[in-house]
């Protein structure tokens, strides 16, 4: 790899390596030590192309999320099975990783624009800006932008655009995969609430068992299916369609808690 070589956004491969290994041994701990992360279902990493990947996962902080799935993308690809022991794997990281984020949130402060050098496909959210709702058109660009990442690597998304639970999916990640035909594969993730703030850096709580299960790709007819079809595959698989509601009887709430109490290690 050349010293100044750059990806399709601009980014320096060579800088983008540093940050990752520097970022990943810095976090590593958070993950692996002050918390603990249950990982299930990475075997499928390693058989996945090279690109033209989109990971859709359920949300919970800004942050912690995605540089999880970093720690268990790149453990996996080095030949660790649902373990991110051993930080080493990111001496040599996928550098082809990217993840869509709002583009307010990647330009807030020093942090965020280090981390969105590290893989930020940034967009303008249609629905929300600076804590008020609003109603805009999509840019083509964003669109263009999550294309040239997908044709370059994988992607990951956060279909629901927010880290409350059970909001609706947004429809725009339903035509992405449409249009440019990706294999879909569905992460669920849960602990992350528990154990960092809302932007994911600050650890809130010590001793929380994190989970982050890998599902197997989603068979997607991208030319017969309709984009309401995908958006409900993509509710059931991420573990956010309303039917995942539910109220809980006496007994459900008393096995809730005890496997709460199992969730402290």
């Amino acid at each position: 790899m050349g010293l100044f070589k750059r990806n399709p956004f601009g980014h320096i491969l060579f800088l983008k390596k540093w940050l990752i290994r520097i970022m990943g041994a810095m976090t590593h701990r958070r993950f692996r030590g002050f918390n603990e992360l249950q990982i299930e279902g990475s075997e499928i990493i390693k058989n996945l192309p090279d690109k033209n990947v989109l990971f859709i996962s359920n949300h919970q902080t800004y942050f912690a999320d995605v540089v999880a799935m970093f720690h268990v993308f790149n453990a996996s690809l080095s030949g660790r099975v649902d373990s991110i022991k051993n930080v080493g794997y990111l001496w040599n990281p996928k550098l082809n990783i990217y993840y869509v984020a709002a583009r307010e949130t990647m330009k807030a402060g020093l942090l965020p624009k280090v981390l969105a050098y590290a893989g930020s496909v940034s967009i303008d959210r249609t629905w929300r800006a600076a804590g008020q709702d609003v109603n805009r058109q999509v840019r083509m660009s964003d669109i263009t932008n999550i294309g040239t990442a997908l044709d370059d690597g994988w992607v990951i998304t956060f279909p629901q655009g927010t880290t409350t639970p059970f909001k609706p999916i947004r429809k725009g990640t339903a035509h992405i995969i449409k249009r440019y035909k990706p294999i879909v594969v569905p992460i669920v993730i849960d602990g992350f609430r528990r154990s960092f703030d809302k932007k994911g850096i600050r650890i809130k709580k010590k001793n929380i068992l994190q989970s982050m299960e890998i599902k197997a790709p989603l068979e997607i007819d991208y030319d017969g299916e309709t984009t309401e079809g995908i958006v409900k595959k993509i509710e059931f698989a991420i573990e956010q369609h309303p039917s995942f509601l539910k109220v809980l009887t006496p007994q459900q709430i008393k096995e809730q808690e005890e496997l709460n109490k199992l969730r402290e290690w």
